[in-house]
């Protein structure tokens, strides 16, 4: 696979993990987890599903060691054993709970369970991004530079967004908080958050919907600075100039990517 296609792979599995954190909630609230984005995360991750009793598993296979198993419930749980160990704890016969050593581990899965829930999900989206080849080098910049251009001169949203979005992942861009939301807008930028609730917000790139337009404002501002906050509303609705403009944007962009790289 290219550089863009791991990019945007490793993108995706992002965006599922964040997804199906969203909808872990207290065990009190009932809430139920979102299996089919868990779904879609383990698809590209090296557990291979396993349905056995009324259980819906995903093995990877230990190198040496014990497999490591995931349940996909509303727990989550990751256990480092046998399947036929994590069917005796979690879906037992009733013949499997008479017998004593069967009730200790039905009672207390602690010996074997590693993770469960948001620590769960995070294990396996890091397995996900682990084996993807990120390296890259200018012209993969340049291209998606020039790719983001064209697509913008040919007023392709779903292009201009999705170069926005590759540049993001390589800057650590971040969606805006709530100062800097405007409707029919994709926004991103360097985010820092600060006490009492301040948000530094900035570079960030400003893309219309309604009119394709994009800019970007190089200058960061704070969350609690009125005047500049206005300024910002401005400059997305065209009342005041932009830092950079149209295509400019994308070479910018490359530019920063390629300087962060330099110096890293």
């Amino acid at each position: 696979m290219s550089f863009k296609e791991n990019l945007l792979k490793k993108i995706r599995i992002k965006q599922l993990a964040r997804q199906v954190l969203a909808s872990i909630g207290p065990p009190e609230s009932g809430q139920k987890i979102d299996k089919d984005a868990m779904r879609s995360l383990l698809e590209m991750s090296p557990y291979q599903y396993q349905q056995a009793r009324d259980l819906d598993l995903y093995v990877e296979t230990g190198d040496g060691t014990p497999d490591r198993i995931l349940v996909l419930d509303n727990e989550l749980p990751i256990y480092q054993t046998s399947v036929e160990d994590v069917l005796i704890r979690k879906s037992p016969y009733i013949k499997e709970m008479t017998k004593i050593g069967n009730i200790i581990k039905i009672l207390k899965d602690s010996d074997v369970k590693v993770s469960r829930k948001e620590d769960s999900v995070r294990a396996v989206e890091k397995e996900c991004i682990g084996p993807l080849d990120l390296a890259f080098d200018a012209s993969d910049i340049q291209e998606m530079a020039g790719e983001g251009i064209t697509a913008l001169e040919n007023g392709y949203a779903e292009g201009v967004k999705e170069s926005l979005a590759l540049f993001s992942e390589l800057l650590g861009y971040q969606p805006p908080p709530k100062a800097f939301q405007i409707r029919h807008h994709e926004i991103s930028g360097a985010l820092a958050e600060k006490s009492a609730g301040e948000f530094i917000y900035g570079p960030m790139v400003i893309f219309g919907l309604a009119d394709n337009s994009l800019r970007l404002l190089s200058d960061p501002i704070s969350s609690f600075d009125k005047p500049k906050v206005e300024f910002f509303q401005k400059v997305a609705e065209g009342k005041e100039k932009a830092s950079v403009e149209g295509k400019e944007v994308f070479n910018y962009l490359a530019n920063e990517v390629l300087a962060k790289k330099g110096s890293g």
